[in-house]
Formats: C-alpha cells, structure tokens, sequence
C-alpha cells in the first residue's frame, strides 16, 4: 500500500461502487460526477496496489482483496453513518434516493403497484426491484446491496431483523363455466379434477400438499409450472384447477376469464415478511422507506 492514511470520502466512494456495481450508478446515488467517481477509484487503486473492481459485462465486480476490505472496514463505515444520520431527517420531498427491493416475481405484482402509488408524490426517489437467490439474501442486505426484501418466513440470522407485511389465504382457480364452479367446492369435488402446481423447485409438494397429506388425501398433479402467471393461462384453456395466493389471484381475475372458490380445507396462509439488516435499522430513509412498505395492505 502507498500509505496507511486513507481520505474517508474515499470510503463512501469505495462502498457505494461495491453496492451499486456500475460507476454510472454510484455517480448518481452520490451525487457526483462519473469522472469524479473514476477519479476517486483510481486513488483507491494506487493506494490498495489492486484493481479493487473488474469490468464483467455490465457490472463492476470486487476484487478478492476488495471484498476482504469491505467486511473489515464496513462495521466502521455503518457506525459513522449512523452518528451523521442520527442528526439529519430524511426528506423524500426533497432529497433523492435509490432504494434495491429484493421481490419475487408474484410479489412484484402485488407490491410494486402500491408503493409506486404512494412514492408518487416524491420523483427523486427512485426503485430497483431484484429477484435474488434465497440463500444470497443476507449476504445481500449485510453488504448493503439490498436494502429490503419481502419474502415468505426464511430461517435468517440474529444480524437480519424482519416483520410480518402481510398473510395472505390459498384459493383455488378455475375457469369460468367448469362444472365444479356450480356449487361450493368440496374435498372430494376438489381431489377429482386434476391440478397445476407452481413452484421454483424441480420436485416436491406444495405448501397446499402438506396440509393433504395431514388430512391423509393426496390431489394429482398435471402440470408444474414456474409461475403463476403461466398456471393462470392454463387453467383459463382447461379444465385444470390452481390452488395460489388469493392476492395475486384476485389482480389476474380482473383480465381472465376465472373463478375464484374457496379451497375444501383451511390451508396454511402464507406469511409474508419484511427483512432488513440490523446494521441499518436507524437510517433514517430507511426507517421512512419502511413505514410506507407496511402501509401496503
């Protein structure tokens, strides 16, 4: 290394290059010209004797040594920011903000419509919404590159806080003129037609088929899809039933031609939650952020 004195500002610089992964972006969320930024890494790089980040497609990806930086020096930075932030009101009217929402692809649709109605009144703040593995969601969240997620209830260590955003109840989809839509849908009406099961995984039942199992009935399966949507046109062109979420359910109904029944049994509801990273709890954008989040019904 050149020195062991380092500019703090280069720190910051330093930390939103790694979140945002693109030196244009970084320009923007600090404010800063993308020269200035440029400028600002090269120092880094002189001073680390790395490259720090390298160029693969789009996306500035860290250097080993990098990310070996930025778990030593990240504990410093948060509580630096912290003490600043505890002394400065966040004001979506008149600062501007990116915020990265982690969203699966069904929450997407149910989430993004509201927040994006209530975020209308505040143009500067802008919102990127990630589909990201489970099992990088932490690891994501720790390194500030994603400040929230939503997501069903997850196993997650002691550093992620969450809160339950909402419960939503299983329904079952049929189309419209089925002949099990004339009257309430019981179970051995349900186990007689054949059913869509949409999961991200390969193999294994559904969260409706545990409950099934407990009640010793077992459904048949036809298809397994990936997304709902995709299920939806099925079922919409045959005879197929599809047991989801009612709230996304009910936003496809208004465009197709289906019928929503209650199931036969009462199926688990699926608990949504809302995780973020302890090191960032008293940020006060994110504080903000998160009540309009929790708004959203």
């Amino acid at each position: 290394m050149a020195s062991t004195r380092l500019d703090l500002n280069l720190l910051h610089v330093f930390d939103t290059i790694y979140r945002e992964g693109s030196l244009t972006r970084a320009a923007k969320a600090l404010h800063l010209t993308q020269p200035a930024v440029s400028h600002s890494l090269a120092r880094l790089r002189d001073h680390f004797d790395d490259p720090l980040f390298t160029r693969q497609g789009n996306q500035m990806m860290p250097t080993p040594l990098a990310r070996r930086f930025l778990e030593s020096m990240k504990p410093g930075l948060t509580q630096i920011q912290g003490a600043v932030n505890q002394f400065h009101a966040f004001d979506p009217a008149n600062q501007r903000k990116t915020y990265s929402l982690g969203l699966r692809d069904v929450l997407e649709s149910t989430f993004l419509p509201q927040l994006m109605q209530r975020l209308d009144p505040y143009p500067e703040l802008e919102i990127v919404s990630k589909r990201i593995p489970r099992r990088d969601m932490e690891t994501q969240l720790a390194a500030g590159k994603l400040d929230f997620a939503v997501d069903v209830l997850l196993p997650v260590s002691s550093q992620t806080s969450h809160e339950l955003l909402r419960q939503d109840r299983l329904v079952v989809l049929a189309r419209e003129g089925h002949p099990l839509t004339s009257q309430a849908l019981d179970m051995d009406r349900y186990l007689s037609a054949r059913h869509v099961l949409v999961s991200s995984r390969t193999e294994g039942p559904g969260i409706e088929d545990f409950e099934l199992s407990r009640l010793g009935v077992q459904r048949s399966i036809r298809l397994r899809c990936q997304h709902y949507y995709a299920a939806c046109r099925v079922v919409e062109a045959t005879d197929l039933l599809l047991t989801m979420p009612e709230t996304y359910a009910r936003i496809i109904s208004e465009r197709a031609s289906i019928t929503i029944m209650k199931p036969p049994a009462d199926l688990p509801s699926l608990d949504v939650h809302l995780y973020w990273h302890k090191a960032y709890s008293q940020e006060p954008a994110l504080i903000w952020f998160r009540e309009q989040l929790n708004a959203i019904q």
